[in-house]
């Protein structure tokens, strides 16, 4: 008489976690394999519980890129990349295009940045945030890093809101911002291409401060300092200084993790509970910084008070 043995594909397999509050490394998994069904859940029950999991010495083309993601959404197709983005791909956008934006309206990168990021809050940013329904995850591989600085930050959202003070808690739930492409920007004195951009192609909506999140039913404290642009029925002081605490409040260290890229690294997101910062230590640093990333698309925040997000210009739900 003989039995079947039964073999737990999860053998083998372990979450590391990274930080206190957000971030694990996730080991011996082979994301370029088709992924057991059993494996693809405990990698989701990681990136929900850690919001952001990662993977090292993975040797992914976007074809296994775009299949990997598949198992946990529906890739997102953009109807705008640049040039460095590869053809045949519509779901894989190369970051190296940003490092076009600001050539195509007469500025050097380093200058575009700047005038984005004129504040230590304002590059902190989910992906796609003014739009109506923002993606659900992001999943960023490393083609080419530089040899030192060009490290990726995240904040977890859910344990900045549940650190707030339980009164400050109740007033941010019922409140609600308006979200806009190009908010801070500074412009260049005379004629600005980029801003002209911005005010012809506007992306606006407006989502709930607080949001719940659809599949963990946390709390999340929806700001970040690249897409807010006032909290609505309060006046803009007041606005202004309520978004200052809010995203001091998010980026506190312990709220945070720090990852270091290497060839063949992925980042695996969760869009909807964290914001994240990307480098700006790497702009003078002779070598390039080449990384494809996925989104997934996501669905229309709602809050507190069970009220959706509403568009307010450019933007509406599933359409890119």
């Amino acid at each position: 008489m003989t039995t079947d043995s039964v073999v737990d594909p999860t053998k083998g397999v372990e979450v590391l976690p990274a930080a206190g509050h957000i971030g694990a490394e996730i080991t011996g998994v082979d994301l370029a394999a088709p992924l057991d069904d059993a494996v693809a859940e405990l990698i989701r029950e990681a990136m929900l519980r850690w919001k952001v999991v990662f993977f090292r010495d993975q040797h992914l083309d976007h074809a296994a890129h775009i299949a990997f993601a598949r198992r946990f959404g529906e890739p997102v197709v953009l109807g705008r990349r640049g040039s460095a983005s590869p053809e045949g791909y519509p779901e894989v956008e190369t970051t190296a295009d940003r490092l076009e934006l600001g050539g195509r309206f007469g500025m050097e990168h380093d200058e575009w940045l700047r005038r984005r990021r004129h504040t230590l809050l304002r590059g902190w940013h989910c992906d796609h945030g003014a739009r109506i329904d923002p993606p659900a995850a992001t999943i960023l591989r490393a083609e080419t890093v530089p040899p030192y600085g060009g490290d990726t930050t995240w904040a977890n959202l859910a344990a900045a809101y549940a650190g707030l003070s339980a009164p400050v808690r109740a007033f941010v739930d019922g409140l609600r911002a308006e979200h806009r492409l190009g908010v801070g920007y500074q412009p260049r004195p005379g004629d600005d291409a980029y801003l002209r951009r911005l005010l012809d192609h506007q992306v606006a909506s407006v989502h709930p401060l607080v949001r719940v999140h659809p599949e963990t039913g946390e709390r999340v404290l929806f700001v970040n300092g690249y897409y807010v642009e006032q909290i609505e029925d309060v006046s803009r002081p007041e606005s202004a200084a309520l978004l200052e605490m809010l995203l001091e409040q998010v980026v506190r260290p312990e709220y945070t993790v720090r990852f270091r890229w290497e060839p063949g690294s992925v980042a695996f997101w969760d869009n909807r509970a964290t914001v994240h910062l990307a480098p700006s230590d790497n702009v003078h640093v002779d070598h390039p910084r080449i990384m494809h990333r996925v989104m997934l698309a996501g669905d229309v925040p709602v809050g507190v008070d069970g009220r959706p997000s509403e568009a307010l210009t450019g933007t509406e739900p599933g359409r890119w």
